[in-house]
């Protein structure tokens, strides 16, 4: 396949723009993936899925899973992480956990987990079912093990069990007594945005947690608590909301600090989003930032409102599962009914003297098109066919008539974009014709 071909599919689907370096087409056009962000080294999708379908007699549909890139996104996020407390002189640690309701599959799980020693990979889970899971998973001391979502009291013991089982477990727990959540008024920004904010489904209002304080001090338990959670949203497009949330969760850890509470986490929850359509902007489906400008603003600006509040750098979590996870599986599905090509099984046409002036000009562009006049004759054959609509509705020209006309239109249109495939620089008003 030449140069000028790949080239033409690479543009067509896009593949630079929404692959992260993950995937990219290869020589004969199949589509590749690669363990890393542009790694030399890559596996044919398209042997993969023969493989599986005659050799193992699966069908379709299939979900291709590849573990190496969510080691790899494991990496680019804690090395984001790293590179932005060592170039600020944060003075305290990062620990990324991994939300099991995103993919809470065991292969998945466990892949974050084989790193837990040399990342302090911990696990966040909003059920008993994935409590229970999580338990049952190796973590190394350090690591964290966050409980969320709704918990009655078996929950709670099955958390403390968890302790008993060496696990560092936090509990966040939305209730006046049990401060572990708190709300941001700053709300984020995309599909997700609702589910931050101070009308928000999560966490406490600032008046519920004074209260919470005053319980906690009144009982003499301000060391029980150890960890702020904030959420400000899903997939957070804008990066301006990221870094309004933190300079509030900054400043509320910093007061807390102030008044006795021993806090040593603050859990900025997840938000970092997937660029899915490659346009690097503020729409649902991408955001407008990188990684590792998101964990700059995030370390920069808790660390300047800390120091500016006289508060100890607290140790920043981040339950990023969207952004560790999206680029890992592969659906293949067969849609072959889907796009059939348009020029696929037309039926003959036949000229008749009789024919309306538009049908026969039509049959004289196909006969005589060619390598430099098709485009010319692409715009001609379109025109045709706007002329021949306008006929049909004033009752010029009977159905056959119209039928006739579409057949030389969509044949046309196969052999312009036919010719444009065989010049150095197809034409790119003709490539949607190719899908």
């Amino acid at each position: 396949m030449n140069d000028e071909t790949l080239q033409r599919i690479s543009r067509t689907y896009g593949i630079e723009n929404w692959s992260a370096g993950y995937f990219s087409v290869n020589n004969q056009g199949n589509m590749i993936a690669h363990p890393a962000m542009n790694d030399p080294r890559w596996v044919d999708l398209k042997n993969v899925v023969d493989h599986l379908v005659k050799d193992k007699k699966l069908q379709l549909p299939i979900l291709l899973r590849f573990p190496q890139i969510l080691t790899n996104q494991l990496k680019l996020l804690t090395g984001s992480y790293r590179d932005s407390i060592e170039q600020f002189g944060y003075k305290a640690k990062h620990f990324p956990v991994f939300p099991m309701k995103v993919n809470p599959r065991r292969e998945v799980v466990e892949e974050f987990l084989k790193d837990t020693g040399k990342y302090r990979v911990g696990l966040e889970c909003g059920s008993k079912a994935e409590l229970y899971a999580a338990i049952a998973q190796e973590q190394t001391a350090e690591s964290l093990l966050i409980c969320n979502g709704f918990k009655d009291e078996s929950f709670c013991r099955l958390a403390l069990l968890g302790v008993q089982a060496g696990k560092r477990v936090v509990i966040v727990i939305e209730k006046l007594n049990e401060l572990k959540s708190a709300k941001l008024y700053t709300k984020g920004s995309g599909k997700w945005a609702s589910s931050g904010g101070d009308s928000a489904k999560f966490g406490l209002t600032t008046s519920e947690l004074l209260e919470c304080l005053r319980l906690l001090k009144e009982s003499g338990k301000q060391n029980l608590l150890h960890l702020l959670h904030f959420h400000i949203g899903s997939q957070i497009t804008d990066i301006k909301r990221v870094k309004n949330a933190m300079k509030e969760a900054a400043r509320v850890y910093s007061k807390i600090h102030q008044l006795g509470f021993p806090v040593e986490f603050l859990d900025i929850g997840g938000g970092l989003g997937v660029d899915y359509d490659g346009s690097k902007t503020r729409t649902e489906s991408s955001m407008n930032y990188t990684v590792q400008e998101f964990a700059n603003d995030v370390v920069y600006t808790v660390q300047s409102v800390c120091d500016e509040e006289g508060a100890p750098h607290p140790n920043l979590v981040t339950e990023s599962g969207r952004m560790m996870t999206a680029y890992h599986t592969v659906l293949v599905t067969s849609i072959r009914e889907e796009i059939e090509t348009f020029a696929d099984d037309l039926p003959e046409v036949t000229i008749d003297e009789d024919d309306p002036q538009v049908i026969t000009e039509m049959k004289w562009l196909l006969d005589d098109i060619n390598g430099k006049n098709y485009f010319e004759y692409y715009h001609d054959a379109v025109e045709h066919k706007d002329e021949l609509h306008t006929q049909f509705n004033l009752g010029l020209v009977s159905l056959e008539d119209r039928a006739k006309g579409e057949v030389l239109y969509w044949e046309l249109c196969a052999r312009a974009l036919k010719e444009s495939e065989q010049t150095r620089n197809p034409n790119e008003d003709l490539q949607h014709w190719s899908m």
